[in-house]
């Protein structure tokens, strides 16, 4: 029914010179272009909660979130949440927003 009126054969050489053109150079610029990036593991061992050099560390960010947390010490999210928990739990932080996904906690006032 529908569909595309058949190419004439000319039409169609021209469409395979084309490729044939853009393929050779392309194939080594991406061979070049092409870096492998090694995926680095988080790091399995969480920072100690009551080592001071991480909580001076922590007391001097103004909001903290389980992502920032988590990308500033290199660890998994569901690592980072249970160390604010720690920290929320000996009053080094409080929860000043959020629900039931996120949390944010801003440093305790000394």
């Amino acid at each position: 029914m529908g569909g595309a009126k058949k190419k004439s054969m000319a039409q169609m050489e021209k469409e395979q010179d084309q490729k044939d053109k853009k393929e050779e150079p392309g194939q080594q610029k991406k061979a070049k272009g092409k870096q492998v990036m090694e995926k680095r593991a988080r790091g399995l061992q969480a920072p100690d909660v009551s080592d001071p050099k991480f909580v001076s560390e922590v007391q001097k960010m103004s909001a903290i979130t389980p992502f920032s947390l988590a990308t500033q010490f290199n660890l998994r999210l569901s690592a980072a949440k249970d160390i604010l928990e720690d920290l929320e739990k000996k009053r080094l932080i409080a929860v000043v927003g959020g629900n039931a996904r996120i949390r944010i906690y801003q440093p305790a006032a000394a």
